[in-house]
């Protein structure tokens, strides 16, 4: 049976712009949307559910496209000490950074994983996030990777939201491999990558182009591998340095580079050519108080599609709202409100390789919106922090939580 959702206004965000229908409806079929339009034109439906919104603003349910939320243990320490003054290298060289979280991850087991994720990520399925991208990259072996990746599928399968998977294991190089990273991408790439391929943990392939991580010959020694295993490639590039990685990604027909602050021209040219999203992570910026902006204006010029996600992550990005990196977006990288929402929904999709069917309020796509008691869509990115009220619709079906 059809159900039609009315009495509501929509942005459908299709094409990325608001794309506003006043007095709008939309009709359902299970999972997918069957119509959508004004209220006036609606079909005959007299069989149908109706469902009354209450006059309330539609939005496609909001996609968080990056995040690194299935870890063991926090680094609220090490916040601490670099608000003292301590350096990260410093905090590095002490055996913190990544390298702390690495090793409580590989100790805590996987029930205890799922348990200290499955709470991060409720707080962004609080705030109408229907669909999120969770990386692996705190196990950087066999065993531990699996762990994460395993973790990442159980969430989906536990909560209602659509998960997708990153094997993110060429993320930093585990002390075991101290000096040693050409072996390590051996390991990645010729035991890490394709047995968890083979077990089916993996929806894409991610790694970390930076002089503190791997270089571009090693990232794309790890794309060559994916290639050849099927799966898609996105890389975390240009965030602290121009490797030119995100030229590399493009290369590579790369969904998404995402950080991108030291992005020059020629990338954003080549990530134009090859239809690549810029993620931008305006959390991270924040955190680590960066003074590098991303090239906004460059790649608004060249027609490059921008995404926003949370990066949540417990060294750089302890970010539990989205809509809060939506108003990061807008205040510190001058985003509009419009591209904000795009950012988390049509962008965010494309850039999870997820474009066709998710990410705007479309007929034939996915029936993942929000029905917010907002004036305007532009209150999403206006608010700081806070619960707005909505109703949450995944799949077709109203879902509550709490």
């Amino acid at each position: 049976m059809n159900t039609v959702w009315h009495n509501c206004h929509a942005a459908t965000l299709a094409d990325g712009r608001y794309a506003i229908i006043e007095d709008a409806a939309v009709v359902t079929r299970g999972h997918l949307i069957e119509w959508i339009g004004p209220r006036a034109e609606l079909p005959v439906a007299d069989s149908a559910e109706h469902i009354d919104l209450g006059g309330a603003w539609l939005t496609p349910g909001l996609i968080d496209c990056h995040t690194h939320l299935v870890f063991g243990g926090d680094r609220s320490g090490e916040f601490e000490q670099r608000l003292q003054g301590v350096s990260y290298a410093e905090i590095a060289a002490a055996g913190g950074g990544i390298a702390s979280t690495v090793r409580a991850t590989r100790e805590a087991g996987e029930e205890q994983l799922l348990a200290s994720a499955a709470r991060r990520l409720r707080s962004l399925l609080r705030e109408g996030v229907t669909t999120v991208e969770i990386k692996s990259g705190y196990g950087l072996d066999l065993a531990s990777e699996r762990k994460m990746l395993r973790v990442i599928r159980r969430l989906g399968e536990h909560l209602p939201v659509t998960v997708r998977a990153t094997c993110l294991a060429a993320h930093a190089l585990p002390a075991e491999y101290a000096e040693r990273a050409d072996a390590y991408i051996d390991l990645v790439c010729h035991e890490i990558l394709p047995v968890l391929a083979d077990e089916g943990l993996i929806d894409a392939v991610d790694a970390f182009c930076e002089y503190l991580a791997f270089s571009p010959a090693q990232v794309e020694r790890v794309f060559q591998r994916a290639r050849e295993l099927g799966l898609p490639v996105k890389l975390h590039a240009e965030q602290l340095s121009s490797l030119h990685g995100a030229s590399l990604a493009a290369r590579y027909g790369a969904l998404s580079a995402d950080h991108l602050e030291f992005i020059d021209e020629s990338d954003v040219q080549a990530m134009a050519a090859a239809g690549s999203v810029a993620v931008l992570l305006p959390g991270a910026f924040y955190f680590l108080r960066e003074t590098q902006l991303p090239p906004i204006e460059t790649l608004r010029r060249h027609g490059v599609a921008m995404a926003i996600a949370s990066d949540l992550n417990p060294g750089t990005s302890p970010a539990l709202s989205l809509r809060l990196m939506m108003n990061m977006a807008c205040t510190l990288f001058r985003l509009t409100p419009e591209e904000a929402l795009a950012g988390v929904t049509l962008h965010a999709a494309r850039a999870l390789g997820l474009g066709a069917s998710h990410g705007s309020l479309e007929v034939g796509k996915v029936a993942d919106f929000v029905a917010w008691d907002i004036r305007h869509p532009a209150e999403l990115a206006y608010w700081l922090g806070g619960e707005l009220p909505k109703r949450v619709v995944r799949h077709g079906r109203e879902v509550r939580h709490g």
